[in-house]
């Protein structure tokens, strides 16, 4: 999927215009049990209270594609005769409402998903839409469309205590200590089967959401979707890090690191400003370009091309938002860390000085410290 498609998606988790009526789901404690079912028509509810579990099913679909959304893929096998598959497709095709399959469903979750012991909210929501014809000119036409895309949307989310707060109790014209009821948090992973891709369905992809990158709930994804989980924007920045550190060994230099991290921010940014809806994607031979023309010599990328093939898999699209942080540039030493802004990072440069390494950063304009203006010529 890509981001118009997304963002098409996205725009339904409205009352006025999904065709979402029920939602399903069930509440989970931290033993594993479940506490009580959730079956009901939207539209039997307050209109505030439709538009909180909307809310929460579009949270699904939130995020950075690549990071906080990721394709997960499904074999040919898979799709052709599968436990897994046949569950997901029955609940699609069931629209929600066959009992047996959500018990199945819900299982295979608590069996599986480590939340530390928090209780949860399973939910489900189930929406048929009438995909509009899409001109040359971008413009929806809504008579023409021929696809009718099916799809559920399920969201993991968190039931926290709520803090005890002042209350104000209109009986009593007075405030008193309360504690409000448990609170169902934003979700902390969900999913949408199956995807929306080329505005039409695709059984062969599922997209997942994490709300921490980071943490992506493999268990969830093998119990699930019963697929080699994909590695995490953490785990990628961690590949190519050592894959960087190892191939250039000793030369790797602060000038060199510098010079990739500037390219990568500048390859984000350029995607960012053309409004392309894929998702920016390099392969490994094309970072590998980017290290030579930063100053590696041929023997250190081509080493750096076998790293990335050890980590990612040979062929593999690596997204640079998940290889670099482009909002920051820190240089650590075992004593102090420097937080630089990544557009002047080119004003950091190392020197040996009396036999010593020093980071020295030009001190121009004003400097002040913890606030206060200080004198730096040491006069």
């Amino acid at each position: 999927m890509n981001q118009k498609e997304l963002n098409e998606l996205r725009r339904r988790f409205r009352a006025d215009r999904s065709a979402i009526s029920r939602v399903y789901g069930c509440y989970v404690n931290g033993s594993g049990e479940i506490i009580s079912y959730i079956d009901s028509s939207l539209g039997a509810m307050p209109q505030e209270e439709s538009e909180k579990y909307l809310g929460l099913l579009k949270k699904s679909l939130s995020g950075t594609l690549g990071k906080n959304l990721i394709d997960i893929v499904f074999s040919t096998r898979q799709v052709a005769d599968s436990e897994e598959h046949r569950l997901l497709m029955g609940l699609r095709d069931s629209s929600l409402a066959d009992s047996a399959l959500r018990e199945a469903f819900y299982d295979k979750v608590i069996h599986a998903l480590d939340l530390e012991g928090s209780n949860y909210l399973i939910l489900l929501g189930h929406d048929v839409y009438d995909v509009p014809y899409r001109g040359k000119d971008d413009e929806d036409q809504a008579d023409a469309g021929d696809q009718v895309f099916s799809y559920f949307v399920c969201c993991v989310c968190p039931v926290k205590d709520g803090k005890p707060a002042l209350g104000y109790f209109p009986g009593e014209n007075e405030f008193h200590s309360c504690t409000p009821g448990q609170i169902v948090s934003q979700p902390e992973l969900g999913f949408l089967f199956p995807a929306f891709d080329d505005r039409a369905a695709n059984i062969y992809n599922a997209l997942f959401y994490a709300r921490k990158p980071e943490q992506l709930h493999q268990e969830f994804i093998d119990a699930v979707f019963h697929t080699e989980p994909p590695m995490s924007a953490a785990e990628q920045k961690e590949a190519f890090e050592g894959a960087l550190t190892e191939s250039l060994g000793e030369k790797c230099s602060l000038e060199l690191v510098q010079a990739v991290h500037q390219e990568l921010r500048a390859r984000i940014q350029e995607h960012k400003e053309s409004h392309d809806p894929e998702p920016l994607a390099l392969t490994a031979g094309e970072l590998g370009r980017i290290l030579s023309d930063c100053g590696a010599d041929e023997g250190q990328s081509q080493a750096f091309l076998a790293k990335c093939g050890e980590r990612f898999g040979e062929g593999a699209a690596l997204a640079p938002a998940n290889l670099i942080d482009s909002r920051r540039f820190e240089v650590k030493t075992d004593e102090v860390v420097l937080n630089i802004d990544p557009e002047h990072s080119a004003l950091v440069e190392t020197r040996i000085i009396g036999g010593r390494k020093y980071i020295l950063i030009p001190a121009d304009g004003e400097v002040s410290v913890n606030g206060i203006s200080v004198d730096v010529t040491g006069e």
